[in-house]
């Protein structure tokens, strides 16, 4: 019901009687023509039904002892705060009696209650749709629907379609009785969305000197139907609209044309209802150069040190979007600002404003007013968001400790660390709006830093079976990534297993019956004491292939090949070239026995070997986040060397003499050990290993990244004629995976092609096949371009295109950097917490008539 007038409503209905047991007087007369004071002697209240009288009462404000003038603005009031309350679709106020004094009146406040909405639904919209409109729009059963909820929900969910493109969408609010539940309607949202509006072409009028494609590039959320916006969404959003309206002025001060104007803008209809037309009408002025820079205010730096960072020099453009960069960051990640320059000294209040001193011609003079301040101290470091993961976890990886001096680079690298420490959302951490707090305190010149985290699953459970080598594989694995043996013996940390020190602990087991059995055991300590980032890892592994090959229908095991193994390492963080980079030591040993072995992988078929060896390793990591890395890079150089045994030896058991003992020689280079056996010859197994790996990510247009990654292997030996050594050496090609662990050899994938097909394959005296895989030397080169399609907690999606090359060689004398094989094609990735990664490429190789054809490839838990 409306009101045409609050005086009208005040009076309406406004009656005289009496109560037959209160009655004040047997004759009431009521002059409404003349206000009269009335002191009130009592109200009631009729009609509520969800809420109190009282609570009533307190919202209209009229109460006992109180004076009123009737009729008059005190009762309009009454009427107008509970009309504002909008609970109720009527209200009336008059006086139920008047006592015989005539001063006290008691009044009556009649009401009806709006009917309460007891569901509420939505049609025409799809189930993700319907949950974010929930989201947004927060209403709960049982509250009251009025005029003004109605439009508000209307005005949200248009403007939720219309940010998805849906410029035309139509929203009906239908309101329906509810024939169960008394008092209560059912109101439904009847959508039609229309067809969603795209921009077909934009047009640039006016322009000389700036590019169609500098403007059309600098609208970020605008963008038409042209080539260039291949992978850019087309749809049409106001609010975007209007903020790439200011982005392609900027685009012209970026070329020096401070004076630039957008005189008019249009939009049509190129495809009623569907496809937009924009063109923008802009007055370019005239160009302008710098001409004199200069700088007050600066004490700390000299101005020769900031002009050397901010690179302007007397002549070049007037480009107020670089200067204004330069001066307070948002270039390039590592590109060093003059704001950065401050702030890493700890002025974190730092502030400077260039300042147009003359405008002559075509030259402007610049002044660069600088307000250092004091430097600011850290005070708080606050850490929230880590239910799980135990807070020294994230404090000792970051740069940021309380009584330092603060570092804009400190900062930023606590960010990346705690983004790539793996127990937590990268993408949430490294979000402005939440990820985190920089609060300053300029009173006493400090700082408090909030980093705020988000806990997501990081352990994995392996419950998997493959296909590889012709046989099927069954996998069970677990890798507690999380894991705290500080937590061992505390009572109530085992759900499963204690958590929240970044260990890892994992477990794995895989088998395909008697043909097949490996078990393996890792531990990880990241920080060695707690106290230094020095880590600690250990390993210990078995595994057991027999010839029990049911492909072949061969069910017996007489020929094994069994590896046992154990290894241990120290990484330790350095801080020279920079605190990126990692001195990694290792120790191992394995055994191989091979009983009568019949694969071609390895150069003999019977005997035991033992492998002792040290690994010396220098990495840098420099990448912002593990899984879907934008920027930064991945560097490793490492060299496995064993004892050279043949160089102390001086006896060729291959030359007996007649008491058929070893002929002792007096140099290890007259041994000739093509006599030897190859349980003789191969029993300590001896070389030098090189590998290199470079990964480089950088950040193209929004979230899509190329990669570019380039590997190098080389199986070395000590003494030629002992030769290479059977184990340790590469097999390349194909997906990567052999379908079990394969011990004893590197497999490098190479997309495009069969596995193991790019490995030479040459003839030897020792194996009964005649010949093995000898590969000594490769080198591989990857380029990938990757966008994702899901970047949360739970999973990780991204799609990507991929060219690749890559060789394989048995000498280093005929490696050949330039003669590899090359493949191309596409893929994608899922990451999924509890599992790990997976993945599924397609590639076609073109330079192998035989091997190399389209080929599917699928991968578990590795990077190409």
């Amino acid at each position: 019901m409306k009101i045409n007038s609050i005086f009208c409503l005040a009076v309406l209905i406004l009656m005289q009687s009496v109560a037959s047991g209160q009655q004040r007087s047997s004759s009431v007369e009521v002059d409404y023509n003349e206000p009269h004071e009335y002191v009130v002697g009592g109200v009631k209240v009729s009609g509520n039904r969800a809420f109190a009288e009282q609570q009533i009462l307190n919202q209209a404000g009229l109460r006992t002892g109180m004076k009123v003038t009737v009729p008059g603005d005190d009762i309009s009031s009454v009427v107008n705060r509970l009309w504002m309350q909008r609970y109720f679709q009527d209200v009336a106020v008059y006086i139920d009696s008047i006592a015989p004094t005539r001063d006290t009146a008691f009044f009556c406040l009649e009401i009806e209650e709006r009917p309460r909405v007891s569901m509420w639904s939505f049609s025409g919209v799809k189930s993700g749709e319907k949950k974010d409109l929930t989201e947004r729009l927060n209403y709960r059963r049982g509250s009251a629907f009025s005029e003004y909820v109605s439009k508000t929900s209307v005005d949200i969910i248009k403007r939720y379609y219309q940010g998805k493109g849906f410029m035309n969408v139509k929203v009906e609010p239908q309101v329906k009785k509810d024939t169960v539940v008394k008092n209560a309607i059912r109101v439904n949202f009847a959508v039609d969305r229309g067809d969603k509006v795209k921009i077909k072409t934009i047009n640039f009028i006016g322009n000389e000197n700036v590019s169609d494609y500098k403007l059309a590039k600098s609208m970020k959320k605008t963008k038409s139907a042209k080539y260039y916006n291949f992978f850019k969404s087309k749809k049409f959003n106001e609010k975007e609209y209007l903020n790439d309206k200011k982005s392609l002025i900027s685009a012209f001060n970026e070329s020096g044309y401070r004076d630039a104007r957008l005189l008019k803008d249009s939009i049509y209809y190129v495809v009623p209802g569907k496809r937009l037309g924009i063109d923008f009408t802009f007055d370019e002025g005239k160009q302008y150069y710098f001409r004199d820079v200069t700088w007050t205010g600066n004490s700390v730096y000299s101005s020769e040190l900031l002009n050397s960072v901010l690179q302007i020099g007397k002549g070049d453009v007037y480009d107020v979007v670089t200067m204004e960069k330069r001066l307070n960051g948002g270039g390039k990640q590592g590109d060093m600002d003059v704001s950065k320059l401050y702030r890493d000294n700890g002025y974190l209040f730092f502030n400077v404003q260039p300042v147009e001193l003359n405008v002559a011609g075509d030259s402007v003079d610049v002044e660069m007013r600088i307000v250092e301040g004091k430097q600011a101290t850290l005070n708080n470091i606050i850490i929230n968001g880590n239910d799980l993961t135990n807070e020294r976890v994230v404090r000792r990886q970051i740069f940021t400790k309380p009584g330092y001096l603060f570092s804009q680079t400190d900062f930023e690298r606590s960010i990346r660390e705690i983004a790539s420490l793996g127990q937590f959302d990268p993408e949430a951490i490294t979000d402005p709006a939440k990820g985190y707090s920089i609060i300053p305190d300029q009173r006493d010149n400090t700082v408090d830093i909030v980093y705020n985290v988000t806990e997501k699953p990081s352990s994995q459970l392996e419950l998997s079976g493959g296909w590889g080598g012709k046989t099927f594989v069954a996998t069970v694995g677990v890798s507690f990534n999380n894991f705290s043996t500080h937590r061992f013996f505390e009572k109530g940390a085992w759900r499963p297993v204690p958590l929240g020190d970044a260990q890892n602990l994992s477990f794995r087991f895989q088998t395909s019956g008697t043909y097949y059995t490996a078990i393996s055991a890792s531990f990880m300590e990241p920080w060695l004491f707690g106290k230094k980032p020095t880590s600690l890892s250990i390993s210990a592994y078995y595994s057991r292939q027999t010839n029990s090959y049911l492909a072949w229908n061969i069910l017996n095991n007489d020929r094994q090949f069994e590896v046992y193994g154990i290894s241990m390492g120290l990484g330790n963080r350095l801080k020279w070239p920079d605190n990126y980079f990692v001195l990694y030591n290792q120790l191992s040993w394995q055994t191989y026995r091979l009983n009568n072995w019949f694969s071609n992988s390895f150069i003999f078929d019977d005997g035991v070997s033992h492998n002792i060896s040290y690994t010396l390793g220098l990495s840098r990591n420099s990448t912002d986040q593990q899984i879907y890395p934008r920027q930064g890079s991945d560097l490793s150089f490492s060299v496995q060397l064993t004892p050279p045994f043949s160089l102390f030896r001086h006896k060729d058991r291959g030359n007996l003499d007649d008491a058929g003992n070893p002929m002792h020689v007096g140099n290890y280079r007259d041994i000739n050990y093509d006599n030897w056996s190859a349980q003789d010859r191969y029993r300590w197994i001896e070389y030098h290993k090189w590998s290199f790996k470079g990964s480089l990510y950088t950040k193209l247009v929004g979230n899509l990244v190329l990669m570019t990654r380039a590997q190098f292997g080389y199986l070395g030996y000590y003494n030629r004629k002992w030769g290479y050594s059977p184990f340790e050496g590469f097999i390349v090609g194909g997906d990567g995976m052999s379908g079990y662990n394969n011990y004893g050899s590197e497999v490098i994938a190479l997309r495009g092609y069969e596995n193991y097909s790019l490995t030479p394959y040459l003839p030897t005296t020792y194996s009964s096949n005649g010949y093995a895989y000898a590969g000594n030397v490769y080198d591989k080169f990857t380029v990938e371009l990757r966008y994702p399609v899901v970047m949360q907690p739970q999973s990780t999606i991204f799609a990507l295109l991929f060219l690749e090359g890559g060789n394989c060689w048995s000498d280093i004398r005929d490696f050949n950097p330039f003669k590899i094989k090359r493949s191309a094609g596409v893929g994608v990735r899922v990451y999924l917490p509890v599992i790990g990664l997976l993945g599924i490429d397609w590639g076609y190789g073109f330079d192998d008539k035989e091997n190399g054809k389209g080929q599917f490839h699928f991968l578990i838990g590795q990077q190409f």
